[in-house]
C-alpha cells in the first residue's frame, strides 16, 4: 500500500477508536441513563471507557445534574468521586450544587460542597442556593449553606434576600421562624428592603407573622408602624 495511503487509513482508524471512547454520543447518553436510574455499576463500566463525565444532555445537564434531579444519592457520589463537575450549569442555570441546595437534597448538598461548590454561583433568578433554600423552608439546608459561608444578605433579581423570601413566600410557620432565626444569628441584615422599600419587618406584620416580628424586632428591625 502507498505510504500516504496507509497514513491516511491509519489516522482514520485512531479517530474512529478515539469516537468510541471519548466523546461517544450513545455511551454519553447511556450515562445519563444511569445516572437517572441510580445505576452505579453501569456508571463505573461507562467510564472505564473514557467517555466525557461532564457531557450535556438536550437539556444542557451533565450525567450528575441528572442524578442530581432525581436525588439519586449514590449516583451522584459515584460521579462526583470520579470528578464530575459540581457547578455546571444547564440550559436554565441550574448545577448540581445550586439545584441541591434549592431542593433541600442535603447529603448530594454536603458532597458538592466538599468538592469545590462555588458559594458565589447563582441561578437564573440571581439568587444563592441559600435563597430558596429559604423560601422553601428547607431548614437544616439553610444552616448548612450558612455554615458553608454563603452570603446571607445577597439580593436576587427580585430584589429579595433570603431572609426577604423566608417571609414573603414561607407561611410563618416553624421552620420558617428557626430560618429567619438562623438567619439573623448569622448576622443577616433585617432592615435591608424590597425593591419597593417594603422590610422584612414590615411584611412580617402585614402577614401575622407575630414570631417573626419579634424576632426582628429584638436584632434590630427598625418599625415605621405602631405596634398593636
Amino acid at each position: 500500500m502507498h505510504k500516504p495511503l496507509m497514513s491516511a487509513v491509519f489516522t482514520l482508524a485512531v479517530m474512529a477508536c478515539s469516537h468510541a471512547t471519548s466523546g461517544d454520543p450513545m455511551q454519553e447518553d447511556a450515562l445519563h441513563t444511569a445516572a437517572a436510574r441510580n445505576d452505579v455499576a453501569q456508571i463505573e463500566r461507562l467510564l472505564s471507557h473514557q467517555i466525557q463525565i461532564n457531557a450535556r444532555d438536550a437539556s444542557g445537564a451533565t450525567a450528575l445534574m441528572v442524578a442530581t434531579r432525581a436525588n439519586n444519592v449514590y449516583a451522584a457520589q459515584f460521579l462526583i468521586d470520579a470528578g464530575a463537575d459540581v457547578n455546571a450549569k444547564d440550559r436554565i442555570q441550574d448545577s448540581p450544587y445550586l439545584y441541591a441546595g434549592a431542593r433541600g437534597y442535603l447529603k448530594i448538598l454536603n458532597m458538592t460542597l466538599t468538592h469545590g461548590a462555588d458559594l458565589k454561583s447563582t441561578n437564573r433568578y440571581g439568587g444563592t442556593a441559600l435563597i430558596p433554600a429559604a423560601e422553601r423552608g428547607h431548614v437544616d439546608t439553610v444552616r448548612t449553606l450558612i455554615t458553608a459561608g454563603v452570603d446571607v444578605d445577597h439580593i436576587n433579581n427580585l430584589g429579595w434576600t433570603a431572609l426577604l423570601e423566608a417571609i414573603i413566600l414561607g407561611n410563618g410557620s416553624k421552620p420558617y421562624q428557626q430560618i429567619v432565626d438562623l438567619l439573623i444569628r448569622a448576622g443577616a441584615n433585617v432592615n435591608i428592603a424590597d425593591a419597593d422599600g417594603i422590610t422584612p419587618l414590615e411584611h412580617a406584620h402585614a402577614r401575622g407573622y407575630t414570631s417573626i416580628e419579634k424576632a426582628l424586632l429584638a436584632a434590630g428591625a427598625k418599625t415605621k408602624f405602631k405596634e398593636q
